[in-house]
């Protein structure tokens, strides 16, 4: 699979705060093994004044400024010249529909994925209507920009890839691997830690109890932490 970062702050990727950091390590690893790659794109390439402008003010005032669509638009259609269904294009904005495990699983089975980063006050708004395939925020609250979000996308997204975790049931049995359901509460030695003990269901053996009993915790824990997801079904 093949990620593309449209950004006017290439070296965010880079730097100290860059992929393998920000990510833990599984992007960097993956990119070294071979099972992904990764391409970050300066939009100022597509400009043409001798200040390199991406952005302007918005139509009918308003503080702020807004990414222009004339670069955007260049910018994607030379770094994907030919879009199929095996291609994405996203826009990170704080407008967008809210990222989710389910659209992590949609855009891990595309070949290329081109996150177009948001900044200042948001974009163009044809650039929404007309040029990405989705437009999507990562939660209920404004970022400076988007690359923050497409680092975390970006994860989201790689570990689903066959090979980029070490253990291929890790991506399944986690939260969200049931729509509407967080993961259940995992436990460690020692068995008694300050006089909290681990449950004596897991230290039994009995496998079907165990599935039973972390079936019901999930469900419990879901209750008390995200209740609103519990109301979705």
């Amino acid at each position: 699979m093949i990620f593309h970062i449209l950004t006017i702050f290439p070296d965010f990727f880079n730097g100290p705060h860059g992929l393998g950091s920000m990510t833990g390590g599984v992007v960097e690893r993956a990119r070294r093994a071979g099972l992904l790659d990764v391409h970050i794109h300066d939009l100022r390439n597509w400009t043409h004044d001798r200040h390199r402008t991406v952005d302007d003010r918005p139509f009918g005032g308003g503080e702020g400024m807004l990414l222009k669509a004339e670069p955007i638009f260049e910018a994607v259609e030379s770094i994907l010249p030919q879009r199929g269904p095996d291609s994405s294009v996203v826009l990170l904005s704080a407008q967008g529909r809210k990222f989710d495990q389910a659209t992590a699983r949609s855009y891990a089975g595309r070949k290329e994925l081109l996150l177009i980063c948001g900044r200042y006050e948001g974009v163009d708004e044809r650039v929404a209507e007309h040029l990405v395939d989705d437009e999507i925020s990562i939660g209920d609250f404004v970022l400076s920009g988007g690359e923050l979000p497409a680092a975390i996308v970006m994860d989201a997204v790689a570990r689903l890839q066959e090979g980029v975790l070490g253990n291929k049931d890790s991506a399944v049995n986690e939260s969200f691997s049931q729509p509407q359901l967080l993961d259940c509460p995992q436990y460690t030695r020692p068995e008694e830690f300050r006089g909290w003990k681990v449950p004596e269901t897991l230290l039994g053996g009995n496998h079907a109890h165990i599935r039973e009993w972390r079936k019901r915790a999930a469900a419990e824990k879901t209750a008390r932490l995200r209740s609103d997801l519990l109301d979705q079904t």
